[in-house]
C-alpha cells in the first residue's frame, strides 16, 4: 500500500513540474483600412525549468502582405509562492496589405521539449487597399518603380535604394531622362551612380525593365518614415511627360538608449587623426596649419564633425573643409579634412585638442567613444628660429632674398632659389655665387650703359628742371611699378595651378610698390598709406595682407579661393599705384 502511494505521488509531482506552454498570436483588430498598418502579436510563454525552445518561432505564409518592420523582447520572474520559472517571449510584427478582402492568416509553429505547438489560424478584413507598386504613364505604357530591399534600419544608417523603369515596349525604355531624385527632411540622399543596366526582357508581367539609377537614403529620425516618390520625364518628339514611381515605407529603429554626451548623429565606423603636415620650424605670431582628418564608413556627409578646442595659448580661424567620399552600395566611404589655420601667441609648449567624439556603430550596436586626440606642438620665438639655422641656411636665405628682389614675370630667378637640404651641397653654394657675381656684373653693366644715356639725353635735349615737387613727381613716375604685368602673370599662375609661385610673386609685387613710394617695410607702408590714400586704403591693405598669409601657408588650396584672392590684388594695387 505505501508504494502505491509512493508512485501515485511521484506522478503527481511530475505533472506539476513539466510544466504548461502557451503560445498565442492576435492582431491588434479585425478590420482594416487598406492604409493601415496590420500589427501582429505573437506571445509565447514558458511555465517550468525543464522547458527548452528547441526551434524558432515559425512564421505562417505572410506573401499578401509586405512585412514593415519587427521587434521581440523577452522577459524572465519566479514566482515566488510556486517556486516555478516563467519566460515570456513577445514578437511583434507590422504589415501592409497588398490586396482587399477577407485574408486567411495561419499558425505559427514552435518546438519545445521535443513537442510541436501551434496557434489557431484567423481571418482579417481588409478594405480598399490603394495599390502603387509602380506608378504608370498611361500615354507611353512607361511605368517606374523604386526598390528598397532593406527596409529595417537604424537612424542614420543607409539603404540602398534602386530606381528601374518597365515598358512593353523597348524604345521607351531610352526616352526616359531627368531624374530627380527624392527630397524631405526627414531623410538624406546620396546618388550612387546615375548608369543605365542591360534591358532585362523579363520584368513584372513579362514587361522589358532596366535600371535608371542607384541611391542611399539615411533617414535621420526614427519611427516609419516614407520615402517620396522619384520623378522622371518620357521625351518624344510630339511631347514631354512627367512620370513618378511608387513611394516606400521604412522602420527606422531608434538608436540605444545610453549614448555618450559626445555623440551627435554619427553612425558608421570612423576614426579621428589631427596632426601637422610641416617639417618647419613652429615660430610664435605666425600661422601654422594643423589638419584634423576624420575616416572611415558612414554618413560621412552629414554628420556633425569634432572641431579643435579654442585655447588662449593660440588664436585658431574657422577651417576650411575638403573631402574625399564614395558613396556606394556598402554607404559612404572616405575621408574629411578640416584645415585650421593656428597663430601661436607665445613660445613654448602647445597642447592641440579636438573634442570629444562618439559614433555609433549598427553592426555592433554599440557606442564607440574615441575620446579626444592630442597634438603636441612646440613654438619658438623669432630669435630662436634665428639662432638654430647654420651659417648655410643663412647664406641661402640671403640668396633667396635676393633673387625675390630682382625678380621680374619675364626673368623667373625665383626658380634658383635654395630649397632647405638636411646635408650641405657645395654644387648648389659654388652656382648661388656665381649667379650672384654675374648678377652683380650685369647691374654695373646696366648702370654704365644708363649713365652714358642719360648723358647723351642731356647733350641733345637740354629742357627746364622745373620746380622740387615737379622733379619729385617726375623721379616717382620713373620708378612706377607697371603693375598690369604682374597681374596678368599672377593669372597665368593661377590657371596652371602653381600657387607656390603665385605667392611669391605676389610679395614681388608688394615690394615693388612699397619702393615705388620709398617705403622698406610693410607698417611704414600702411602707415603711408594712411596720411596719403586714407585711412580705408591703409585697412584694406593691412586685411589683405593678413588674407595672403593665411592663403599662402593653407595646406590645400582652391582655385576658386586663389581667384578671389587675385581679384582683390588687383583692385587694391591698381588704387595704390595710381
Amino acid at each position: 500500500m505505501k508504494q502505491k502511494l509512493f508512485y501515485i505521488l511521484l506522478t503527481f509531482v511530475s505533472v506539476i513540474a513539466y510544466g504548461q506552454v502557451e503560445l498565442t498570436m492576435k492582431p491588434d483588430k479585425s478590420d482594416y483600412n487598406g492604409k493601415e498598418v496590420v500589427n501582429l502579436i505573437i506571445t509565447l510563454e514558458l511555465n517550468g525549468d525543464n522547458l527548452v525552445q528547441q526551434s524558432k518561432i515559425q512564421l505562417p505564409d505572410l506573401s499578401k502582405f509586405n512585412i514593415i518592420g519587427n521587434g521581440s523582447f523577452n522577459q524572465g520572474v519566479r514566482d515566488p509562492e510556486t517556486n516555478i520559472a516563467v519566460e515570456q517571449y513577445i514578437t511583434k510584427i507590422a504589415l501592409e496589405p497588398k490586396q482587399k478582402g477577407k485574408i486567411r492568416i495561419g499558425s505559427v509553429l514552435v518546438t519545445v521539449n521535443n513537442k510541436i505547438y501551434k496557434t489557431e489560424p484567423f481571418d482579417i478584413f481588409i478594405r480598399d487597399v490603394e495599390k502603387k507598386p509602380i506608378a504608370k504613364n498611361t500615354d507611353h505604357d512607361v511605368f517606374l518603380n523604386m526598390e528598397i530591399e532593406d527596409r529595417e534600419v537604424y537612424q542614420d544608417q543607409p539603404t540602398v535604394a534602386v530606381l528601374r523603369v518597365y515598358s512593353r515596349n523597348i524604345d521607351n525604355l531610352r526616352k526616359v531622362k531627368n531624374i530627380h531624385l527624392p527630397e524631405q527632411d526627414n531623410i538624406n540622399v546620396h546618388p550612387v551612380n546615375f548608369r543605365k543596366s542591360e534591358i532585362d526582357p523579363s520584368g513584372i508581367g513579362n514587361m522589358p525593365s532596366q535600371i535608371l539609377a542607384m541611391f542611399i537614403v539615411f533617414p535621420n529620425e526614427s519611427g516609419y518614415v516614407e520615402v517620396p516618390s522619384v520623378s522622371a520625364s518620357v521625351n518624344s518628339y510630339a511631347h514631354k511627360n512627367r512620370i513618378v514611381s511608387n513611394k516606400v515605407k521604412l522602420n527606422v529603429k531608434k538608436l540605444p538608449e545610453g549614448s555618450p554626451e559626445s555623440f551627435k548623429n554619427a553612425v558608421g565606423n570612423f576614426k579621428v587623426d589631427v596632426y601637422h603636415e610641416s617639417t618647419e620650424k613652429i615660430e610664435a605670431k605666425k600661422p601654422v596649419n594643423v589638419v584634423l582628418k576624420v575616416s572611415g564608413e558612414g554618413n560621412l556627409a552629414d554628420m556633425q564633425l569634432p572641431k579643435i578646442e579654442s585655447s588662449p595659448d593660440y588664436e585658431i580661424f574657422a577651417p576650411k573643409i575638403t573631402s574625399k567620399v564614395i558613396t556606394g552600395l556598402d554607404g559612404m566611404k572616405g575621408y574629411i579634412l578640416a584645415n585650421y589655420v593656428l597663430i601661436p601667441n607665445k613660445a613654448g609648449q602647445l597642447n592641440v585638442k579636438t573634442e570629444e567624439f562618439a559614433f555609433f556603430n549598427p553592426s555592433e550596436k554599440e557606442y564607440v567613444n574615441l575620446g579626444q586626440e592630442n597634438l603636441s606642438l612646440m613654438a619658438f620665438s623669432h630669435d630662436q628660429v634665428l639662432e638654430a639655422r647654420t651659417t648655410v641656411e643663412k647664406v641661402n636665405e640671403y640668396t633667396n632674398t635676393l633673387l625675390e628682389t630682382v625678380n621680374s614675370p619675364v626673368l623667373k630667378t625665383t626658380t634658383l632659389k635654395v630649397k632647405e637640404k638636411s646635408r650641405f651641397n657645395w654644387g648648389i653654394l659654388l652656382i648661388n655665387i656665381g649667379i650672384l657675381f654675374g648678377l652683380f656684373i650685369a647691374y654695373l653693366l646696366f648702370k654704365n650703359w644708363q649713365k652714358k644715356r642719360n648723358i647723351f639725353k642731356e647733350k641733345t635735349a637740354p629742357k627746364d628742371l622745373g620746380s622740387v615737387a615737379e622733379t619729385e613727381r617726375e623721379i616717382r613716375e620713373s620708378l612706377k611699378t607697371d603693375v598690369g604685368d604682374y597681374f596678368t602673370y599672377l593669372e597665368n599662375l593661377k590657371d596652371s595651378h602653381n600657387f607656390d609661385q603665385f605667392f611669391v610673386t605676389v610679395d614681388e609685387l608688394d615690394s615693388e610698390v612699397r619702393n615705388q613710394y620709398f617705403q622698406s617695410s610693410k607698417e611704414d607702408f600702411r602707415q603711408f598709406l594712411e596720411s596719403y590714400k586714407g585711412s580705408s586704403v591703409a585697412e584694406e591693405y593691412r586685411n589683405l595682407s593678413q588674407r595672403i598669409q593665411i592663403e599662402k601657408y593653407t595646406p590645400v588650396k582652391s582655385e576658386d579661393g586663389i581667384g578671389d584672392l587675385l581679384k582683390d590684388i588687383i583692385n587694391l594695387y591698381s588704387q595704390i599705384s595710381k
